[in-house]
């Protein structure tokens, strides 16, 4: 089944003065996602959050706040947990150099924050989907203190202890070490 994308924007559509937009992204919004990506790494979500548009010749500045909730699932426990995440964004969108084929290139500081569009319309869905796995931190913990599962017993080491022998071992880095001598 093809999913329909909602926040495809007409650049005619964008007076001179901007347009602004209130996004509510909700169970619905995130379940057309997992349809399409089966490999999201939070079950659902809900996002509230404010983008403007405005015109500067044929570039577009594209300026966005998200905020909420995703459910994510702790790196050290696997308990799921939904932190409060927050993000600004400014984008400069420009028009794509005709007949010009996407080639991989090394991005310089300044075109980090710059995009490309084509066409007469701008996938601001594409453009949200990005900034909210943006949002998403690296390695998403429960609590900082997360003491995660033992690794003889695999206990929540959260909700009941053990009176498992953990051996200190050596690093994986003396062990080379070893078979080097």
């Amino acid at each position: 089944m093809k999913t329909k994308k909602t926040l495809q924007i007409s650049i005619k559509s964008i007076p001179e003065t901007g347009k602004d937009l209130s996004l509510d992204l909700g169970k619905e919004w995130f379940d057309r996602w997992r349809e399409a990506d089966q490999g999201l790494e939070f079950s659902a979500g809900a996002i509230r959050g404010t983008v403007s548009l405005a015109k500067h010749g044929r570039d577009l500045l594209v300026r966005g706040h998200l905020e909420g909730r995703l459910i994510l699932s702790c790196g050290r426990c696997l308990e799921p947990f939904d932190p409060l995440l927050k993000a600004d964004f400014d984008l400069l969108l420009i028009p794509a150099p005709a007949g010009a084929a996407p080639e991989e290139e090394e991005l310089s500081a300044a075109q980090l924050d710059l995009d490309f569009y084509s066409g007469d319309t701008v996938d601001l869905e594409a453009i949200i989907r990005e900034q909210i796995i943006l949002m998403m931190p690296l390695k998403p913990l429960c609590q900082e203190n997360c003491q995660g599962f033992c690794p003889v017993c695999g206990a929540n080491l959260n909700r009941e202890t053990c009176s498992c022998q953990v051996k200190k071992s050596d690093s994986p880095f003396a062990r080379l070490a070893k078979l080097k001598g």
